[in-house]
This record gives structure tokens, C-alpha cells and sequence, in this order.
């Protein structure tokens, strides 16, 4: 299975004449439009203007930005392959509307592969409904903040998709923990290549705790737990989602949540 990559690349007038009849037809119709203006300044004193009304509504009901670490893999100056702690940007907007989940990968100042994105959007997909949500109010960006770096595989699509429901449930993630896999269809973290040096990277930026699919890759060679680090193997994005945030990643309120935009 392919694992995490970043590569390195770098208004109008009118005028018109009228005779003396026309003109007191004129003033009669002007001091009725001055008398419905007066009339709408009266009334406009005891209500609030549409514009600033409108305003109001416009706001998101929740907007966050946060920044997450993934696992990846990388080719160090002697084109040796190395483990790297990278960072992505993620933003999360909930809407007033409900038009439907909006995903953004922007493309600067790095990017993301097309295959990178399809795993991040399928992985979301899987996990959004393991937790019961309804995604139909979001706005999701993820920004790499790498001036001419692109991202590739899909060993982020986990992470990023739980870090998101977190968002979303207003529970936080352990800073201190990481998570390498992906999301399959049937609700498993997926195998990802380069665990090894994908832990030992973790290990030197500090990090405690690392969560890894259960099944490894056959391609990867044996390794040591480093000192005082916790590696956990987790099976289901369900036992992922309860390492990282210590809570379920679905509820009865998740339930009674998404059953009541529904009904709007």
C-alpha cells in the first residue's frame, strides 16, 4: 500500500417640458411621493434595516482553524528514504445553509495529488457516517503549507477525517498523538507502507503516542518500540477516533443530531 509522500519541486436622469396643467399633475404627484417617503422614514424608525438583518443571518454557526500532523515518508539528500512529521492546515465551517459538504484542497502554497484528495474525500465519506453526522452544512479547506511541495498517497486520509468529525463534535484531539492508516470500506484502519520510519520520526519530534493499522505491510522491515513512546495498533476508525479524543466516535446525540436535520 502506498504510504504519505511529499515531494519537493518546486442611477439615470430624465428631463422632459410640460404645459401648466401637466406641471399641477406634477406637484400633486410630488407631494404624494414626499408624503409615502416621510411615511417609510416613520416606519423604518421601529424596524431594524433588511441589509443589517441579512447581515446577521450571514455569519457560519461554527468556524475553525486548526493544524494537524501527518505521517509521511520522504527521499532525504543521499535519496535515502526517511520518515517526516508534517503539517497540514485544516479549516472547518459550519454553514447556514444545508447545499451540501464543500471540500477544498487548495493548491498554495503546496498541493495535494489528485489521489491524495480522492483517499482524504473517500476516508471523510466512511467516517462521517460511522459517526451518524450530517455533513451537509460544512465547509472543509485543508491548505500544506509547503511553498512547491505536493503531497501524495493516502496515509493522511485517517488522520485528516477524524480530525475533521472532531471539528465537527467539538472535541478535542491529543496533541501528543498521531495516526497513520487509512479508511476502509468497511470501517478498518488500512495498511500503509513505511511504518518504521514513519514512527521514528514521530519518536524525534516528540511525540508519545503513535496509532498504527493493525495489519502491517508486508514490505516494511521489523522495528523496536523507541523509549517511552506508546505504539498502538488500532483496528477500527471507531478504537482510532477513542485513542485520539478519548471519546466515542459515535453517540446517541450524534444520532438524535442528524436525525433532526432531517427533518428541516
Amino acid at each position: 500500500m502506498g504510504g504519505c509522500r511529499a515531494s519537493f519541486h518546486g442611477g439615470f436622469s430624465d428631463s422632459f417640458s410640460a404645459g401648466p396643467d401637466t406641471q399641477r399633475d406634477v406637484v400633486s404627484t410630488s407631494w404624494s411621493f414626499l408624503i409615502c417617503g416621510l411615511f417609510f422614514v416613520f416606519l423604518s424608525w421601529g424596524f431594524p434595516p433588511l441589509g443589517h438583518a441579512a447581515s446577521e443571518s450571514s455569519p457560519p454557526i461554527k468556524h475553525v482553524r486548526t493544524v494537524i500532523p501527518i505521517l509521511g515518508t520522504t527521499m532525504n539528500a543521499q535519496s535515502e528514504q526517511v520518515g517526516i512529521v508534517a503539517e497540514i492546515q485544516l479549516e472547518f465551517l459550519q454553514r447556514r445553509d444545508h447545499k451540501g459538504l464543500d471540500l477544498q484542497f487548495l493548491s498554495r502554497p503546496g498541493k495535494f495529488s489528485p489521489y491524495a484528495q480522492q483517499s482524504v474525500k473517500d476516508a471523510l465519506g466512511l467516517v462521517v457516517e460511522a459517526a451518524g453526522l450530517n455533513p451537509d452544512s460544512w465547509t472543509v479547506k485543508f491548505i500544506l503549507p509547503y511553498p512547491g511541495v505536493t503531497l501524495y498517497g493516502e496515509s493522511l486520509s485517517a488522520m485528516a477525517a477524524l480530525n475533521v468529525v472532531a471539528l465537527a463534535k467539538n472535541e478535542p484531539v491529543d496533541e501528543e498523538t498521531v495516526l497513520t492508516g487509512t479508511v476502509t470500506a468497511d470501517g478498518h484502519v488500512g495498511t500503509v507502507g513505511g511504518v518504521p520510519l514513519k514512527i521514528l520520526a514521530a519518536y524525534e519530534q516528540r511525540y508519545r503516542r503513535v496509532l498504527i493499522p493493525e495489519e502491517p505491510d508486508v514490505a516494511d522491515d521489523d522495528w523496536e518500540t523507541p523509549f517511552l513512546m506508546e505504539v498502538t495498533p488500532v483496528g477500527s476508525i471507531k478504537h482510532a477516533y477513542l485513542a485520539l479524543t478519548h471519546r466515542p466516535l459515535r453517540s446517541h446525540l450524534n444520532d438524535q443530531s442528524f436525525a433532526a436535520s432531517l427533518t428541516h
